[in-house]
């Protein structure tokens, strides 16, 4: 068993969930969301906030729909300058029986992805954070950050460019 316990770790337990739906707010405290940024790799994750709703469908089955938003601070992939971000988005979750898994059958992007119910709780906050990680942009870019075009670069000067000059005087 794993005993790792995740940075926004809220349980619910499985028996606490009836016929009716189960909705709760959660929200990551100061602490949560430093070491949250420290896993993303963010200079800051300033918010991050979800309601979360899970209902059981045929006994063993469970349903969790959430919506999160989340406020961040991530370094520019061309300048190293901050770049604020923020996020607003759902998923959905279909918990189940180990043996129910059926990894030879690809879900298409509308249908929600299945986890496997292991133990007597599902951890709607880690299910949130790792919504959060696939959500971030990967490659986040400064507004005033540019790429200058290879073409008006400086020439190249070094131990090949007389090389390179020759490789320009033979193409056809």
């Amino acid at each position: 068993m794993n005993d790792i316990t995740p940075e926004f770790s809220r349980l619910v337990p499985v028996a606490r969930l009836g016929a009716e739906p189960f909705r709760q707010r959660i929200e990551a405290t100061p602490e949560e969301r430093e070491q949250l940024a420290q896993r993303f790799d963010l200079l800051a994750l300033d918010r991050l906030a979800a309601e979360v709703e899970l209902r059981r469908q045929d006994g063993q089955v469970i349903i969790l729909e959430a919506e999160f938003a989340a406020e961040f601070e991530q370094c520019c992939a061309v300048t190293l300058e901050p770049v604020r971000g923020a996020i607003a988005d759902r998923f959905s979750l279909v918990y189940g029986p180990a043996e129910n898994e059926e990894p030879e059958i690809a879900l298409n992007g509308d249908e929600p992805a299945f986890e496997p119910l292991t133990g007597d709780a599902l951890d709607i906050g880690e299910a949130v954070a790792q919504e959060l990680s696939l959500a971030l942009p990967e490659f986040p870019r400064h507004p005033d950050a540019t790429i200058e075009d290879p073409a008006e670069a400086e020439p190249f000067e070094g131990p090949f460019a007389s090389l390179a000059r020759l490789g320009k005087h033979t193409e056809c």
